[in-house]
């Protein structure tokens, strides 16, 4: 379990002032720290991890504004290790997928963390599809995908006796685990080696200060003050923010632009009963259409047994609206008011509307798998969980498929690094994309 101090009792601790507590750890609590990292999703959690472990003789703190760790992205998503087939090859999302997935199977064997090698189906149902197949199939082979293999219809079958597909690609190296469980791990790697983790710590504000801190004798040793909602503060050299949904928002509290600007779509995911999880044995996808910005509709196991069937793609009235009357007249205008998102609705009107239609009736949606697997009707299934993706879109609609790094302006531009946008698969690749901002924090702070 990881310890965490709540705001207010580390407010209180500060003003106490640095006394060394000898309770369930041994080490200094204050309000001055080397490096101050802002939000405890799973990318924010494996780099702070990384961070230390690189440099156990600096000072970390991990600020996040949830009462826990890891509960919107981190914990609201499908829970699949993505072995890298579909990304560009020699991108880096191509890499830090490929390399992602060998750390996180390494890391799970290390700390005794459960997963399931199941494996992926991409199936053809349509003759058209199968030129893109073999190009994918080409394109996971450049990016040196494990096992990769085409298989015909007979061996479709075999591994998936209830899925209907002419061609398929097959990724035996994919699996599932629970992410939030591994970001928890994350988490208490952090504290053990001598992280402290704050919650219910919501940043309002990254400024430079012009005095040391009071009661300090260092000077201006600590010249960035990170400022919560309730008034409380933390000194510190160097501030790294991996804020999701909100990680725009904290870049522009330091100076940076506000673009590209992060958009919240939701996916809605269906559940198979349980008296029909045998029609599902691993991973079954479509192929990607090129025309369309999202993968669509998938047969997705997970590791309590479940399978998820989805999920659809529409937009969010609220960055953390997991629910489809949840709104923030905030978010909602300043989503419709960005022109990245009219030009992408623009562009993709008629699939937008489609994604309304089968995220409102179920029977539309078990229609898009019926494709797959055809015994499956609507009374076979339920309205599931949903999750938020933090989309960052630049101003001519384009959805940004790449990493994002950005600092403040002026002397703060020094001190601060935000990670602007970390792309799916963030969880799996969370290990190589902690490395990644590591050797970025190294280059641009000089650890």
């Amino acid at each position: 379990m990881i310890r965490t101090l709540s705001a207010a009792s580390f407010k209180a601790v500060g003003a106490a002032q640095p006394k060394l507590l000898k309770d369930v750890t041994t080490r200094q609590l204050h309000n001055t720290y080397d490096v101050a990292v802002v939000g405890a999703g799973i990318v924010g959690l494996a780099t702070a991890r990384e961070l230390l472990l690189r440099h156990p003789s600096l000072s970390f703190i991990l600020l996040e504004k949830e009462k826990e760790l890891a509960v919107h992205q981190s914990g609201h998503n499908s829970g699949v290790i993505h072995s890298g087939i579909y990304y560009t090859p020699g991108s880096l999302k191509a890499r830090l997928c490929v390399r992602g997935a060998t750390l996180s199977y390494e890391y799970c064997d290390k700390k005794g963390l459960p997963y399931k090698r199941c494996g992926k189906l991409i199936v053809a149902v349509e003759q058209e599809e199968i030129p893109r197949l073999k190009a994918l199939y080409e394109r996971g082979m450049q990016n040196n995908v494990r096992d990769l293999s085409i298989i015909d219809a007979k061996e479709i079958r075999e591994r998936e006796p209830y899925c209907r597909g002419i061609m398929a690609l097959n990724s035996p190296y994919t699996g599932i685990v629970d992410w939030r469980m591994v970001a928890l791990r994350y988490g208490k790697d952090f504290e053990e080696a001598g992280g402290t983790v704050v919650t219910e710590s919501e940043i309002s504000d990254i400024s430079m200060v012009k005095e040391s801190p009071a009661g300090s004798t260092e000077g201006m040793k600590y010249p960035i003050a990170v400022r919560d909602k309730k008034g409380n503060e933390v000194r510190c050299r160097y501030v790294l923010t991996c804020g999701g949904l909100y990680s725009d928002r904290l870049s522009q509290i330091s100076g940076c632009s506000r673009e590209p600007r992060i958009v919240p779509f939701r996916g809605d995911y269906l559940v198979l009963k349980p008296e029909k999880h045998y029609l599902v044995k691993g991973n079954i996808y479509p192929v990607p259409d090129p025309r369309f910005p999202f993968l669509g509709v998938h047969f997705t196991p997970r590791m309590d047994g479940s399978v998820w069937l989805g999920p659809n793609a529409v937009l969010a009235f609220k960055r953390e609206g997991y629910k489809v009357y949840d709104f923030s007249a905030r978010d909602f205008v300043d989503a419709l008011s960005f022109r990245g998102l009219q030009k992408l609705v623009m562009k993709n009107i008629t699939y937008g509307i489609g994604e309304m239609y089968r995220g409102i009736f179920i029977g539309a949606q078990v229609k898009m798998l019926q494709k797959y697997i055809p015994e499956i009707t609507p009374s076979d299934v339920l309205r599931g969980p949903a999750g938020v993706r933090a989309q960052a879109l630049d101003r001519d609609g384009n959805l940004v498929d790449d990493f994002v790094f950005d600092g403040g302006v002026g002397d703060v531009g020094s001190r601060v690094l935000h990670v602007r946008n970390a792309p799916s698969p963030a969880a799996t690749s969370s290990l190589a994309i902690a490395e990644m901002v590591a050797d970025e924090v190294e280059r641009r702070f000089s650890l």
